[in-house]
């Protein structure tokens, strides 16, 4: 009797979903349940995007205190009808049982080896507070004009919005929205790039294809930077490390570029190349609107050689942008807020129009444009030269056989079968037999 009403109380207790037991985060929730509803795992196919769903799926099961087993896989989207589960359960109908969980327990496999090597983010605060190291480490070293290091710094600006925009070290960009970003050339943007994936700032994750799929990066501060080797701001690098006798030693307290205001400035005309440029913008975002800088302490917050900070500094007084008082600067009234830079949009467009550089980011963003636009075609074309069918290849020619009775009218072909005109074959011992009866359309 007891036996039976253990039976009983197991078939009346509720059954717990596998994604509620195992505690899946909100996000791979709705992705298991409702699919991809935002567009946010789209491929070439319908087959590539629902890879990548699940594959999704499989780094959300593998993070830290919610690691499924291979069975909670294979139950989760193969044996319960939920909408992310739908390339699981067509690769079942279309390859059995024991191909499609295979496949599963592997690509889950997989992402728990991916999560294992990449650092531990259980949310946005981890994400927001891993992107503040990188950004102190940035703004804790000197980025001198040669070599193309303000370019690198500007770079480095730009991947730190979109990475806080992404809610993680990893994002996706193309070079020429890069480039869009940093105001230069397309060139210009993947010199950078590759000088940084060279220096570790940067590492490659997935090289963008097709027409609208950028680039996947991770950012990273190097081994032998910051942070990391213990360096502080002020100190200059040990004697043999990275950086010894090449650049001057990193600025000290409060006086550094914020790659936040850099982010916001280098894009408008302002501050293209013919104008203030890269340097002008570094400089500016180092202004305070009550503390003066001179030239020195510039010089040493930026790693720009001193001439070059002179030159800049007088151009952004002329044009209102800052603000000289017994040899020291500070940012103007019209830039200033109480707690950081405000990037006016009407003082620096009056500012692009009396250096003459106004428009010439539109024209660039312009140039992208067409060039995607020549590219989209380009696959268009590509696509259907590959798919048109080609025409079948024939050997023998026309008049060569009558149609209507099949008579061989080209004594030229004797001994030849050629009733197949892309393939004749040949029947030079016994021409009028191919081993089951008479040949029509051979000639002896």
């Amino acid at each position: 009797m007891s036996a039976e009403r253990a039976r009983g109380n197991r078939r009346s207790r509720p059954v717990v979903p596998v994604w509620e037991r195992l505690r899946l985060s909100d996000r791979m929730r709705r992705l298991l349940l409702e699919g991809d509803a935002e567009g946010r795992y789209g491929g070439q196919t319908d087959s590539d995007a629902g890879y990548r769903l699940t594959m999704a799926l499989a780094v959300g099961c593998s993070q830290p205190g919610r690691a499924w087993s291979p069975a909670d896989f294979h139950h989760a989207l193969i044996y319960t009808p939920s909408a992310g589960g739908v390339w699981a359960r067509r690769l079942r109908e279309r390859k059995g049982t024991l191909y499609a969980e295979a496949k599963l327990t592997a690509m889950l496999e997989k992402a728990a080896q991916l999560v294992a090597a990449s650092p531990v983010i259980r949310g946005r605060d981890d994400a927001v507070e891993a992107l503040g190291s990188i950004r102190r480490v940035v703004e804790g070293r000197p980025w001198p004009a040669r070599r193309g290091a303000d370019t690198d710094q500007k770079n480095l600006a730009a991947r730190l919005r979109l990475c806080e925009r992404a809610g993680g070290v990893e994002h996706v960009v193309s070079v020429r929205q890069l480039a869009e970003l940093m105001n230069c050339a397309k060139a210009t943007a993947e010199a950078s790039d590759r000088r940084l994936k060279k220096d570790g700032w940067l590492v490659l994750v997935a090289s963008g294809s097709g027409k609208d799929h950028g680039s996947r990066w991770v950012l990273r501060v190097p081994p032998d930077e910051g942070e990391a080797s213990g360096a502080q701001p002020g100190q200059l690098p040990a004697t043999g490390s990275r950086g010894a006798g090449t650049v001057p030693p990193a600025h000290t307290g409060a006086t550094r570029t914020d790659t936040e205001a850099l982010a916001e400035l280098m894009g408008h005309d302002a501050f293209h190349r013919y104008a203030h440029g890269t340097s002008g913008a570094r400089l500016l975002t180092c202004l305070d609107p009550v503390d003066g800088l001179d030239a020195a302490q510039l010089s040493r917050a930026t790693g720009l050689h001193r001439t070059t900070v002179v030159r800049r500094l007088r151009g952004l007084v002329e044009d209102q942008l800052a603000i000289e008082l017994d040899g020291k600067y500070l940012l103007a009234p019209a830039l200033s807020t109480p707690g950081r830079l405000h990037a006016d949009g009407q003082v620096l467009s009056e500012t692009a129009e009396r250096r003459g550089t106004a428009g010439l980011g539109e024209r660039r963003r312009a140039r992208h444009r067409r060039d995607r636009d020549n590219y989209r075609r380009w696959l268009a074309e590509r696509a259907e030269l590959r798919h048109r069918r080609r025409p079948a290849l024939e050997l023998v020619p026309e008049g060569v056989l009558d149609p209507d009775t099949g008579e061989l009218l080209d004594e030229a072909w004797a001994g030849w079968d050629v009733r197949d005109r892309a393939r004749p074959v040949w029947r030079g011992a016994d021409p009028t037999m191919d081993g089951h009866g008479p040949v029509v359309g051979v000639c002896a």
